[in-house]
């Protein structure tokens, strides 16, 4: 196998970003800023064939299947992504993925006992975090039912005493 070398798609994506987006985001990624640039250079290469109207108005209004405006519960109306650019960013973030995977595969091939050692490297090193994080974890849980079980103990209340109700005494009677 020849000399593998990381992409420079794959190191762009290591590199730090000091911009961030306040727009509406999809995928988390400003739509703004990011989808819609992208995807009109798509359609202009010829790469996608997005409806313009898609590119030109984004965010939609949302509808009831009875075909009135949508409202959330805050009354503000519901506002959705237009279908065609929300199937695109689908369709880019099942690649991303599947590239991703890629990669990582013909790393663990492609570099055996270099990919073996950081995976080595990374268990110790997470070790003593895991190992933290269960103890606080047990505690937490037990003192979760140290409380529930006083919760639960019955209130002893004070038991009054019987009080003895009086007894009629039989009345007699006398026949004349």
């Amino acid at each position: 196998m020849g000399k593998l070398t990381t992409p420079q798609y794959i190191k762009n994506l290591l590199l730090p970003n000091t911009k961030s987006p306040q727009g509406r985001r999809v995928w988390s990624i400003d739509l703004e800023t990011v989808w819609l640039p992208f995807f009109k250079a798509t359609n202009a290469m010829g790469d996608t064939a997005i409806p313009v109207d898609a590119l030109g108005c984004p965010i939609r209004l949302a509808y009831d299947k009875d075909g009135s405006v949508k409202f959330g519960k805050t009354g503000r109306p519901v506002t959705r992504v237009a279908k065609p650019l929300s199937d695109s960013v689908t369709l880019v973030r099942q690649n991303f993925v599947a590239n991703l995977q890629q990669y990582a595969e013909e790393v663990a091939t492609g570099k055996v006992d270099e990919y073996a050692l950081v995976v080595e490297m990374a268990q110790k090193a997470g070790q003593p975090i895991l190992s933290h994080d269960k103890a606080e974890l047990d505690k937490a849980i037990q003192l979760q039912i140290e409380e529930a079980m006083r919760q639960a103990e019955p209130v002893a209340e004070p038991v009054a005493e019987p009080v003895a109700e009086p007894v009629a005494e039989p009345e007699l009677v006398t026949v004349s």
